[in-house]
């Protein structure tokens, strides 16, 4: 019968001890710059969207909408689908916010992030935490895994109620029309595993002005502040 090899386990629990120090440093320089940029939108989507895309050039057309409707803009950094959107702010005079995090298959940041609005990031989860304290909305244009994972823990945290509500837009109706089926064929009818409340948390559009009229709408209702 084999054995667990107890060998490094110490010192693996002391460097995880460690680690809360660069964790803790990392969520204080989130808060502190963040707390001063004001309310932004977050717009989130594949890094790997190319420059000829439509929906590169429509994140562009949104995020200049949005700047001029008054909010910052954020985005995780990179290329594709986040430059778009921090060039549309930037390119407008609006803020432009890169929470960016060092990635095999995404060598740079843009170059649309405001010198004094760029926060980089080692752990993925202080990095989303940020994202879901400043954000007064999340723009969610067509993207893999990592977009997914962000869509579906604002959902599952303004649905448990860890967050205050904050509107969640899915641009491309051609894009996102097979989950939204699968979300409401399986989830909320064949199983029961979601409530029809739920899905109120999302709206699905095609343009820039119908992201602008939901924002506003919202935020005339709720008001603008950090969602815990």
């Amino acid at each position: 019968m084999s054995k667990l090899n107890p060998k490094g386990w110490n010192e693996i629990k002391t460097n995880d001890s460690w680690a809360i120090f660069k964790i803790m440093g990392e969520f204080v320089q989130g808060f502190e710059k963040m707390s001063k940029i004001g309310p932004c939108v977050s717009i989130f989507g594949s890094a790997r969207t190319k420059r000829d895309d439509e929906y590169y050039q429509l994140s562009v057309d949104i995020a200049q909408s949005i700047v001029k409707s008054g909010y910052g803009v954020i985005t995780g950094g990179g290329p594709g689908i986040m430059e778009a959107a921090n060039k549309g702010a930037k390119e407008n005079d609006g803020r432009s916010v890169g929470l960016c995090i060092d990635l095999p298959f995404e060598q740079f940041d843009n170059i649309y992030i405001d010198n004094d609005k760029k926060i980089d990031f080692d752990y993925f989860f202080v990095r989303k935490v940020v994202f879901m304290k400043y954000s007064q909305g999340f723009v969610v244009m067509p993207g893999g895994f990592g977009t997914l994972d962000e869509l579906f823990e604002a959902i599952t945290l303004i649905q448990t109620h860890k967050i205050e509500k904050f509107p969640i837009i899915l641009v491309g109706s051609k894009f996102w029309s097979g989950l939204i089926s699968w979300i409401k064929e399986t989830l909320l009818h064949q199983t029961n595993t979601v409530s029809a409340k739920d899905l109120e948390l999302i709206h699905v559009v095609d343009t820039k002005e119908e992201v602008i009229e939901i924002l506003e709408g919202f935020h005339k209702s709720f008001g603008l502040s950090p969602n815990f």
